[in-house]
């Protein structure tokens, strides 16, 4: 037999007698390379006459291979997700957290131990092949991950929950889940109340709709099996912060910050029940400071709803006339009336309320109970370093009269203070000093246990008051912005306890919910953005933060329909009431401090004044019309000078009925440069949030006027903050330019 004509079987096994051969050094067989040669191109032949059949064969042989492990490998992936969906908590987003008392120590000791096990986690995780790994694969780890943890709790750093470091471990779970877990979260507003029995107006009424909007979504979690499981384990003692999820694409959300929707007041025809404003009284400054973060040091513009005018105005001091010494009014009203700047056809009228004076030695006794969030997402240098420097201050001007308590929540509540009288300044310091940020926010349980401890120290005729401070982003437990708020309005109004909120950070603060609480909490909100302004709010203004002269003050303005054919209320949608809630001892209201001033600005159309049309011809003006129209209705009335009637309600600090105060305002035709100094600057202010809310109402509003008549009327300015005002005006301008 040739060469060339050996079979499949004489060629192998020539080939492997030669190998064989050559290996144990026999006689070697016939060289094969003229066979070998010629079998290889007959199987290239071969293989190009049937190119497209062999290629179909062997890609249908592969596939049936690549079924062949998936079908054998399913069980074993089914089988490790039916024991991770066994071992899974009923709710892997709310898993059971048990609650217990916190010690320094044993907060640091953790969150050291928490931090080295989390970069570990993390380091390993983030190895893993995540966009592979799928399936049984996913399973196991988790349950090794599970088993783990179960067995040594504490060398994970998951033993308790105040100190784990939750921001890493977010970092390792999200590498190891290839997952990005996000919230999903609307704001919610703040809903007005019932309407009794209205009081009937010297000129005539208003009757503004009031509105609710539900309360907030409860919040989500998404992930696969991995995620869930691993992720309900680890939360049984710490969940994660806050601030590891992505919040810049949700409805109502600013940059990670949650404003209020500000819709701005109307004109209003003074004619009937609308001739009546009705609104709750604020004294809050914490959107000044917050526009003046964005301005100074993130050299932004805020968002439109971060502006809310009445704070901007209400952040200065005004030499408005105090109630005399020994009168029973805790406060003294100021009207004036001028050209309106920005619309030189209108008037502009500024209501100014005085507080009395509480001097430092003369304060009452006090029962605060400092309510610290300490969640990852206060891990910060402007958030808890900043709040703790700051309630420093306030401590060192407690005296022996003074007792401080201390609650700290996070994952779960607790009282890291009890209550100690403020003559003890070394120990209320180093609990402050204590403080470490980690895991995520309770911030529903912690104000009940700061509520419970305000009750059991008690202090009969004094100041009982729960201070907040946060950035407000509550995730874990009561949540919504109703919710908190109808906790907080229960308990001051059971309770007595008073409850004000200190805001910090930037990123995800919880604007909205802070104001509500604050609100119905009979409180004041502040933003704190610097140590110059912790000492402003917690030093220069103690006595007004924490000392309450009046609650549940309201105001009614009742415009003359023979003077005035429209008015708009420059700022307050927040706090607008029905006309019946003045007269209702029920409805909440807003509180003074001792020395606050409280401004409100009203933007007036005189009566004959056609707007954007011209003169008619054939008939009255609308405005004169409806004039005639109304005092044909009612009773014969003399004519009057009288432009409007401001009308105030008001309550003891401790009392349940309110008392009604009333003064009338003649309108003088004073030019805008024959007001006060203090109706320019804050006529200046308003115009200034007018701009940055690019509001429809500001006419011939302008930067460059602003700066003008500010820059004239700095007045007495100790602590420069009117000087400061025209550094932020001037850094508006420069980005609107932009």
């Amino acid at each position: 037999m040739s060469e060339r004509n050996l079979s499949t079987n004489d060629l192998h096994d020539r080939v492997t007698d030669r190998l064989l051969a050559e290996a144990v050094g026999g006689e070697t067989p016939p060289d094969l390379r003229e066979a070998i040669l010629s079998r290889g191109q007959s199987g290239a032949a071969l293989a190009e006459s049937k190119p497209a059949r062999w290629r179909w064969v062997s890609l249908a042989i592969a596939a049936c291979l690549l079924v062949g492990i998936s079908v054998g490998l399913l069980p074993n992936g089914l089988q490790e997700a039916d024991q991770v969906a066994i071992n899974m908590p009923a709710d892997a987003s709310k898993p059971p957290m048990p609650k217990q008392p916190f010690t320094a120590e044993q907060g640091n000791r953790e969150r050291s131990s928490a931090v080295a096990d989390g970069e570990s986690f993390s380091s390993k995780s983030e190895s893993m092949p995540t966009e592979e790994a799928s399936g049984a694969s996913f399973g196991k780890s988790a349950r090794g991950g599970v088993a783990l943890a179960d067995e040594t709790p504490d060398s994970l750093g998951l033993g308790r929950s105040e100190g784990v470091d939750t921001d890493r471990l977010q970092r390792g779970l999200e590498a190891a889940e290839g997952v990005a877990a996000k919230p999903a979260r609307t704001p919610s507003a703040i809903s007005s109340g019932a309407t009794p029995a209205l009081e009937s107006p010297s000129y005539s009424g208003r009757t503004p709709a009031s509105s609710a909007s539900p309360a907030s979504p409860p919040f989500v979690f998404s992930a696969d099996s991995y995620g869930r499981e691993l992720k309900g384990r680890v939360d049984l003692r710490a969940r994660q912060a806050d601030q590891a999820f992505s919040w810049q694409h949700l409805p109502g959300i600013a940059g990670g910050d949650r404003y209020a929707a500000i819709n701005e007041n109307p004109f209003v025809l003074a004619q009937g029940a609308e001739a009546l404003s009705t609104f709750s009284i604020d004294v809050d400054t914490a959107s000044y400071a917050n526009v003046r973060q964005f301005l100074q040091q993130r050299h932004q513009l805020p968002p439109a709803d971060a502006v809310r005018i009445e704070e901007l105005v209400n952040y200065f001091d005004y030499a408005y006339e105090a109630p005399a010494a020994e009168s029973e009014v805790p406060f003294a009203a100021n009207l004036e009336v001028a050209d309106c700047p920005w619309n030189a056809r209108h008037r502009l009228v500024r209501i100014g309320i005085k507080g009395r004076e509480v001097l430092a030695d003369k304060r009452p006794l006090s029962n605060l109970v400092f309510l610290v969030d300490v969640s990852g997402s206060m891990n910060e240098p402007n958030k808890l370093p900043l709040l703790v420097a700051g309630l420093k201050r306030l401590v060192r001007q407690l005296g022996e009269n003074d007792r401080v308590a201390l609650v700290v929540y996070a994952s779960s509540e607790g009282l890291a203070l009890p209550s100690t009288s403020g003559a003890d300044k070394p120990t209320i310091l180093a609990a402050l000093d204590r403080l470490t940020a980690g895991g995520s926010t309770a911030g529903g349980a912690g104000i009940q246990l700061a509520y419970q401890t305000a009750e059991e120290n008690f202090i009969t005729g004094g100041m009982n008051r729960v201070l907040l401070c946060t950035d407000g982003d509550f995730n874990v437990g009561l949540t919504g912005d109703t919710a908190l708020g109808d906790l907080v309005e229960t308990k001051a109004r059971e309770t007595g306890v008073f409850l004000s909120v200190l805001g910090f950070g930037r990123g995800n603060l919880n604007d909205a919910m802070m104001e509500t609480i604050s609100g119905r909490g009979n409180g004041v909100y502040a933003y704190i953005d610097s140590d110059r302004e912790a000492h402003r709010v917690l030093v220069r203004q103690m006595s007004g933060t924490l000392v309450t002269i009046a609650k549940d003050v309201k105001l009614q303005v009742e415009f003359n329909p023979q003077q005035v054919a429209r008015y708009r209320l420059v700022g307050y949608e927040n706090r607008l009431l029905a006309a019946e809630d003045f007269n209702d001892d029920q409805k909440d209201a807003g509180e003074i401090g001792a020395g606050h001033t409280v401004t409100a600005l009203y933007e007036i159309v005189p009566t004959g004044l056609a707007e954007g049309v011209d003169p008619l011809k054939y008939q009255q003006e609308p405005a004169e019309r409806s004039a005639q129209t109304a005092k044909a209705d009612a009773p014969e009335l003399p004519e009057s000078p009288e432009l409007l009637t401001l009308k105030i309600r008001y309550k003891q600090p401790d009392g349940d009925t309110s008392t009604k105060l009333e003064f009338p305002l003649v309108d003088e035709e004073a030019s805008l440069t024959d007001a006060s100094a203090d109706f320019q600057f804050a006529s200046a202010v308003a115009e200034f949030g007018l701009l940055l809310r690019n509001s429809q109402h500001r006419g011939a509003a302008s930067y460059d006027a602003v700066l003008q008549r500010a820059e004239s009327n700095l007045g007495d300015d100790p602590h420069g903050d009117r000087a400061e005002f025209l550094g932020l005006v001037r850094e508006a301008k420069r980005l609107s330019q932009q």
